[in-house]
């Protein structure tokens, strides 16, 4: 079930391995926020939190708008579809390999008491 992987999902999935990305996310699903707050909330430096909010802009997670010096952040179009889909699909691979090997553990089972186990 190998798959040929968009980059877009590179650009998803990197921006998601961040706990600061997620946090950011978190508190954008309540509200918009500026960079400025979001660097207070998260203890950093708006420099980093530019970065952290450019690599979520790049994947779609995130939108920005500039009023003056004030850059709010608000979330973005994406809606993890595609990553779901994908993280679906490899659930769905190790379910039936988890299945097929109850299936063996359960047969190996039932040989042994049938039979004795042999030492």
């Amino acid at each position: 079930m190998v798959q040929y992987v968009p980059a877009h999902l590179d650009a998803s999935f990197a921006a998601l391995s961040d706990a600061t990305r997620r946090g950011v996310l978190e508190r954008l699903g309540r509200a918009d926020a500026s960079i400025t707050d979001l660097a207070e909330r998260f203890h950093m430096t708006l420099t980093g939190m530019k970065k952290h909010v450019g690599v979520l802009e790049r994947a779609g997670f995130v939108t920005t708008e500039k009023a003056g010096r004030v850059r709010t952040c608000r979330l973005g179009p994406r809606r993890l579809e595609e990553e779901t889909a994908w993280i679906e699909g490899y659930r769905q691979l190790w379910a039936a390999r988890f299945d097929d090997l109850d299936d063996v553990v359960r047969e190996l089972t039932r040989k042994e008491k049938l039979h004795g186990r042999k030492k």
